[in-house]
């Protein structure tokens, strides 16, 4: 029985071509065919370095055909190559799923790393990137995109998404809906001759397109909630009750009253002393 093939995932450049690396041309050079979301975008990559290799297509929408048949050819020896459009292929494309069924089946998995979108964009947006969180495309449906958006309201990372430029007015509205005004920064054509970083405020963003004619992919990086205005929430969630009430909930719960006492005194940013001074009170 023949070895098992390679699956690499070739990241590809998301504008400029010089960003491509040695290695992923060479791999490009060595594997036996090359899985492309869309061909005819991948031919003029593959044109352009001088790369003849049989292209097959594999995109959301025949993944499940053809990814069982790429698991064959790899299952048989071959060596193939899965490029995204722009970028690093499973991010946000349907090669998460063949990345998947490569697993599934024990065949080995690489990636010749390059260009991210989201990390570029990151980086140059100006706001923190210690620590972010990476959502990609929102929801189409409008419920399943609002109850999306309304579990990030209290994230203090910062977020990233991507968007289409016909989409992105309506998106900037439904951020702001559930997520309040906040410093954003949208960057487009990045590495490309026209790439722009707007960093403004969402309201300001959303002024700004509704003169303004979108074009090219958008990476949209937004400010995490602050941690403050969390705390702020937290404190007064609590404003309606009484600290009687308070503690007497959670001895209800079942903590004795000291732990009662501590954990209301954590939560409304008080000092544990008066917390028991008003309950002991009589």
């Amino acid at each position: 029985m023949s070895e098992k093939g390679t699956l690499y995932l070739v990241a590809t450049p998301i504008g400029n071509l010089q960003d491509i690396t040695f290695r992923a041309i060479d791999t490009l050079k060595m594997v036996d065919m090359i899985a492309a979301e869309d061909t005819r975008q991948s031919i003029k990559l593959l044109n352009h370095f001088e790369i003849k290799k049989p292209l097959i297509s594999y995109h959301e929408h025949n993944k499940n055909t053809k990814g069982n048949y790429l698991i064959e050819q790899l299952e048989l020896g071959k060596n193939i190559a899965l490029v995204s459009d722009a970028g690093s292929p499973g991010i946000s494309d349907p090669g998460e799923d063949l990345v998947r069924l490569a697993v599934d089946n024990d065949i080995k998995v690489t990636m010749i790393p390059g260009p991210v979108a989201a990390m570029t964009g990151l980086v140059i947006s100006g706001l923190p990137t210690g620590q972010f969180v990476f959502e990609g495309f929102l929801p189409m449906n409008k419920r399943a995109r609002q109850e999306h958006l309304n579990r990030l309201k209290d994230e203090i990372r910062t977020i990233i998404f991507y968007e289409a430029p016909h989409k992105l007015p309506y998106t900037l509205k439904d951020i702001y809906n559930a997520l309040g005004d906040r410093r954003i920064a949208l960057a487009r054509e990045l590495t490309k001759i026209h790439e722009e970083v707007i960093r403004c405020s969402i309201l300001e963003a959303i002024d700004l397109y509704s003169e303004k004619l979108p074009k090219g992919e958008y990476v949209l990086i937004v400010e995490g909630q602050s941690r403050n205005i969390l705390e702020e929430n937290e404190k007064n969630k609590f404003a309606e009750i009484s600290i009687e009430e308070h503690v007497q909930m959670y001895i209800d719960e079942g903590l004795t009253k000291k732990d009662a006492i501590k954990k209301v005194a954590d939560e409304r940013g008080m000092i544990k002393r008066d917390v028991y001074n008003v309950v002991m009170k009589k």
